[in-house]
């Protein structure tokens, strides 16, 4: 590692790869000059059978210790003046770089060394929580602050890029810097670095209400147009509920990721005050916006893929904190244009929008309509109360089949189902049409809008383009959709659910500032 200049890189480690002039020195933080490819095996990122890993130089060590692992045995050091950490490298990274590569050569093997870029279009407004409670321990802050650096590192902030501030919580939560204190990584890290352990509680819930009242404010470099994130770190747990306070600050536009480390063991759980927590305090995303590491000593294995979620800039607009309070509904074409088969698909479509949301009585409501000539209530919003129920109601739509009076349909959806929306619920009419209304569209359109219904259309095949734009919320290409076949509907489905969540977004931060 030490033949590598460069503070950070991709190393590929070929099948069978024996280096033998170097030998491993250390367990998860090594000497530099150690074997790359040896210490990724000991330390169990790849076998025998080679692969892609994401080498990091960091300060030399005053011991390193040895120890045997997968095969490798790893010898003591006193001390050495720079050393490395490995962790798996991302797929879409290592594809991006195949054009910058150099090498070097040893007896057996080849290492590839690959400088690091930086994840482009990561342009957010970030706010990391540090853990400054008691019981975290002075090392522990220590390697928590060089945590932080080596996420400004990997970030490369700056004004066209991601913005980083920090808020520490114990007792109470404060503010060490805002989003436009550090026009740079070299000057944040140095301001990290300068950051002393206040100590107290891990009041947890009372820091993200801070942050949702107080922090992402223009005032403290909020730009508007960047989504805006707290990344919560944790040691053990809170001492104080954070769900509520979770809650509103992700109803607030703020994508809530949490960084848990370490935990209660089985003689303190009794003192948990949330069981739990990281499950209410999140959203329910089969674990994207949650990372759990056993140990501060590998804190650092979760840098890439943590800055890899944060940056993910398609997916914080839509990151499921804007889901709650709507009520959705599907004002879905039956004539006999569409035929049977096709409406399955367009069941299918309306399906695959609704499982991105999260049902209940308190969170987002589906209800549903089919009109030809006449219209039909296939199931209101206070009909099913979870996710499950309202998949199995619309495979349950029987196809009616006759003519298309989409106008109709638009002031029956509204008199049947958005006229007893409960007041805090955001109204959203989704429209789905494969032909030219027999009846005018406009203005059953227009007295939607004017009560408050955020509409969409998506028109197939013989779809009317400006019928479509009149039923459409301004702005038009945001809310209206046109495809020329029924099996390519699927397309739309993470667009629109981006643009509903978008438009949340927006107007929450319209609301808070």
């Amino acid at each position: 590692a030490a033949k590598i200049i460069n503070p950070e890189f991709i190393a590929k480690c070929p099948l069978g790869c024996q280096d033998v002039k170097y030998r491993v020195y250390g367990t998860d933080i090594y000497a530099s000059f150690s074997s790359v490819c040896a210490a990724a095996i000991h330390s169990g990122i790849i076998d025998n059978s080679g692969g892609k890993i994401l080498v990091q130089k960091v300060a030399g060590q005053s011991g390193y210790k040895g120890s045997f692992s997968n095969g490798i045995r790893s010898l003591s050091l006193p001390r050495w003046r720079e050393s490395f950490i490995l962790s798996e490298s991302l797929g879409t990274l290592q594809a991006s770089l195949e054009t910058a590569t150099f090498s070097i050569s040893s007896e057996k093997c080849t290492l590839g060394g690959l400088p690091v870029q930086r994840l482009d279009n990561c342009k957010v407004d970030l706010a990391f929580l540090m853990d400054g409670s008691w019981s975290i321990g002075r090392r522990r802050f220590q390697i928590q602050k060089q945590f932080l650096k080596d996420v400004s590192q990997a970030l490369d902030v700056g004004p066209i890029g991601p913005l980083m501030g920090i808020v520490q919580y114990g007792d109470d939560p404060s503010t060490e810097f805002n989003l436009k204190a550090n026009a740079n990584t070299k000057d944040l890290k140095n301001a990290i670095e300068k950051i002393s352990q206040k100590g107290g509680l891990s009041n947890i819930g009372k820091a993200l209400s801070f942050i949702n009242k107080n922090y992402f404010e223009d005032a403290n470099g909020n730009r508007g147009s960047a989504p805006n994130v707290a990344v919560v770190l944790v040691d053990g747990w809170p001492t104080d509920k954070v769900e509520e306070a979770s809650r509103l600050a992700r109803e607030s536009g703020i994508n809530i990721f949490f960084v848990t480390i370490e935990g209660p063991d089985e003689n303190e759980k009794k003192n948990v005050i949330e069981t739990n927590f990281v499950d209410k305090a999140v959203c329910r995303t089969n674990g994207y916006y949650s990372i759990h590491v056993t140990s501060w000593f590998t804190l650092y294995k979760v840098v890439q893929p943590l800055v890899k979620r944060v940056c993910d800039v398609d997916r914080l607009a839509c990151s499921k904190t804007c889901l709650n309070s709507a009520d959705i509904g599907f004002v879905i074409d039956g004539s006999s244009s569409v035929g049977t088969g096709n409406f399955r698909t367009i069941l299918q479509f309306v399906a695959n929008i609704s499982k991105e949301f999260e049902i209940s009585d308190t969170d987002t409501r589906i209800g549903a309509v089919q009109y030809t000539y006449e219209q039909r209530l296939e199931f209101d919003f206070n009909k099913h109360s979870t996710k499950q129920e309202v998949l199995n109601a619309i495979k349950r739509i029987n196809y009616w089949s006759g003519g298309t009076s989409t106008g109709a349909a638009i002031n029956f959806a509204f008199e049947q189902l958005f006229s007893k929306s409960k007041p805090n619920k955001r109204k959203i009419m989704i429209l789905i049409t494969d032909g030219r209304s027999y009846d005018d569209v406009r203005g059953p359109a227009l007295a939607a809008h004017q009560n408050g219904v955020i509409a969409y259309s998506i028109g197939i095949a013989w779809a009317a383009q400006d019928e479509l734009e009149a039923v459409a919320t301004d702005p038009d290409k945001e809310h209206s959709f046109f495809v020329d076949e029924f099996d390519r509907l699927y397309r739309f489905v993470p667009k629109i659910v981006q643009n509903i969540c978008t438009d949340h977004v927006n107007d929450k931060k319209q609301t808070r500032h």
